[in-house]
């Protein structure tokens, strides 16, 4: 953008162009060299495309100005002999702006069609693994059986054992998930301990699976649910 209404002595349009040209070619010659990314740090990437082939038009200003548009108009016809794209524009008036943008905008979108096309980019979609079971029996070296895994745990840490009805409702929960039947199989008997929580920290309940439904035993009511009795 040049300014067509300077009163700087020594300034006009064309010498401004010739300054920043000389400033365009300077910085070039110094990201050629890698002299100026060795200094500021700045990424190589940046100068991957010269300054010079980069698109660039030429936008005088201050046309609203009489004095303004009369030097546009004379200095136009000798940038326009440089092969570069003139537009007269009046930030103040808006004058001349509708065009520029148009002109930017066609610009940026043959810099955009001229790009290479990117290599397509793989994705490769990996599904998370299937979870093991949600819980495992151990037994102890004293002869108890211990429920390890999360579901068990939360389900212990959120109920309040003075609360029979709360106490009866994780009884179904613990069947539902299948701990009454993997205490069977690992041979516990009635009467044996049965730990669940943390390892510092566990709940013991005595196990009753004569309390188990469908074994020809009725459980009575939430609130009297004998299946754990904490201990």
């Amino acid at each position: 953008m040049l300014d067509c209404a300077t009163v700087e002595p020594g300034r006009d349009p064309i010498s401004d162009l010739d300054a920043i040209e000389a400033e365009l070619a300077a910085y070039e010659e110094l990201t050629a060299t890698g002299t100026l990314h060795a200094s500021t740090g700045a990424d190589p990437g940046i100068a991957s495309v010269p300054l010079s082939r980069r698109p660039r038009l030429i936008v005088l200003n201050k046309v609203d100005v009489p004095e303004g548009r009369e030097l546009a108009d004379l200095v136009r016809p000798e940038i326009e002999a440089r092969g570069l794209a003139v537009y007269e524009v009046s930030a103040a008036t808006t004058e001349g702006l509708r065009e520029l943008g148009f002109a930017m905008a066609g610009l940026v979108a043959q810099a955009r069609a001229e790009q290479p096309e990117p290599e397509p980019t793989r994705v490769v979609i990996r599904p998370a693994a299937v979870s093991g079971p949600e819980f495992e029996v151990v037994r102890t070296p004293e002869g108890a059986y211990f429920i390890r895994g999360e579901k068990p745990r939360r389900w212990v840490r959120q109920t309040d054992f003075s609360n029979e009805e709360a106490v009866g409702y994780l009884a179904d929960r613990l069947a539902r998930l299948g701990v009454e039947e993997a205490l069977a199989k690992a041979g516990a008997t009635p009467g044996d301990e049965v730990l669940i929580g943390d390892d510092d920290d566990a709940v013991v309940f005595d196990w009753d699976p004569t309390l188990e439904s469908g074994q020809g035993h009725t459980p009575g009511p939430r609130g009297t649910d004998a299946r754990l009795q904490d201990w």
